[in-house]
């Protein structure tokens, strides 16, 4: 499983301010971050595994970083994949997918099979932002500028329902 020591060797070989951050108490999941580390829910990170059934029977499992605030609606992720089901990911196939413990996923250092969408409600600027690293006592601390040019991944816009004819729910990553 990666853990903390592993994500900040990543970032430290990619010159990349962060800190290693000591949780008061211990997690269960991304979604308690903001009280635990006393910030913003939307300046704490959480990442989703769904499990999706196409309309021609294909299983997919995808990722999705949003922040704690709004977590993504299984609706609009299954709208943007054109899913005939979606479901949260049974927390063995996240840990086998991801390589992190359930509810605790970090959005670096993920598998380039693993198709990812970060949510485009996130914050892009020079203030830390927080997320899971696979640990219950720890948390990544880092400009959301630099983890957003890390992290893999298509930006998409998952607020929902889109007007007739939209094409603006997929934005490609530069």
């Amino acid at each position: 499983m990666k853990d903390a020591l592993a994500i900040h060797r990543w970032l430290l070989a990619h010159q990349v301010h962060h800190e290693i951050v000591r949780l008061p108490r211990p997690m269960t999941c991304a979604a308690e971050l903001p009280e635990t580390v006393s910030a913003p829910p939307g300046r704490c990170l959480m990442v989703s595994v769904l499990e999706v059934t196409t309309w021609v029977g294909r299983e997919v499992v995808v990722g999705v970083t949003s922040p704690v605030s709004s977590p993504p609606a299984l609706g609009a992720v299954g709208a943007l994949l054109g899913a005939r089901r979606i479901h949260p990911a049974p927390a063995h196939l996240v840990n086998s997918v991801t390589d992190y413990a359930d509810g605790l996923v970090c959005p670096l250092l993920l598998p380039e099979s693993l198709p990812m969408f970060i949510d485009d409600r996130l914050f892009a600027d020079t203030e830390p932002i927080f997320t899971a690293t696979g640990e219950r006592h720890t948390a990544l601390s880092v400009r959301a500028l630099d983890l957003l040019a890390l992290m893999p991944g298509k930006v998409v816009d998952l607020r929902g329902a889109h007007p007739r004819g939209s094409r603006g729910a997929v934005a490609r990553r530069h």
